[in-house]
């Protein structure tokens, strides 16, 4: 399945566009936001976990990122509730399941070859550094090779510069409304953005949070090999 993988090209995805679609497995729906493959693909996608539904056990050999949206996902080795960001690397195995459901951001197969590093954050409990302009709030999450990935708060009526993603941009809207001279994108819109792409991102009244990667469009990430 090719689904959104012309990389060269700005990708926007409202809420109210969403359409799950069942896994394999019962009651793991799924929807996607970006895919190169079969089942087993380089892919981005909303997965939605019924209460009590869960995966067998098995290994990302291409790696896998997860951000918990709401309720509690688990798997053996512990529980992550909403907020919770965990990277597991290529070659880790888990078998994951949700008592009471749970909605994630997830990405696979999206792994620099050399990184190897699990994660595991809960970012209700991390410190907010102050980004570039006033009003702008900042949480890096990972970073690798160049490859950037953060929660970046946004205070009511903050007004960002205009600037380049050399590596592209991909943002998940979490809460509030984000806003650039292109549009206005609600909680729950997921934009991709491609490599030397530019904007001048801002918010109204009512704020945002967001979740945004960095420097990871054409990078040589693991996936690259479902383009072919």
């Amino acid at each position: 399945m090719q689904l959104n993988s012309d990389f060269s090209k700005r990708v926007v995805i409202l809420p109210a566009q969403y359409h799950f679609v069942d896994s394999p497995l019962p009651g793991v729906s799924r929807m996607m936001l970006d895919r190169a493959g079969a089942e087993v693909a380089r892919a981005t996608s909303i997965v939605r976990y019924a209460p009590g539904s869960g995966y067998s056990s098995h290994r990302h050999d291409g790696g896998e990122e997860i951000l918990v949206l709401d309720g509690v996902f688990s798997d053996e080795h512990g529980d992550y509730p909403a907020g919770t960001y965990l990277r597991n690397p290529p070659g880790t195995s888990h078998q994951p399941f949700s008592k009471d459901g749970c909605t994630l951001l997830v990405k696979l197969w999206q792994f620099a070859a050399d990184d190897s590093e699990q994660v595991v954050i809960n970012t209700k409990a991390q410190s907010w550094h102050q980004g570039l302009v006033p009003g702008l709030s900042v949480m890096p999450l990972h970073e690798h090779n160049g490859v950037n990935t953060a929660l970046v708060r946004w205070a009511p009526n903050t007004q960002f510069n205009r600037h380049i993603h050399v590596g592209g941009e991909e943002i998940l809207v979490l809460q509030g409304l984000f806003r650039d001279e292109h549009g206005e994108y609600p909680a729950g819109s997921w934009l991709r953005n491609p490599r030397y792409s530019e904007h001048t991102p801002f918010t109204g009244p009512e704020g945002a949070l967001i979740y945004v990667k960095v420097g990871h469009i054409d990078a040589g990430l693991l996936g690259d090999k479902f383009m072919l």
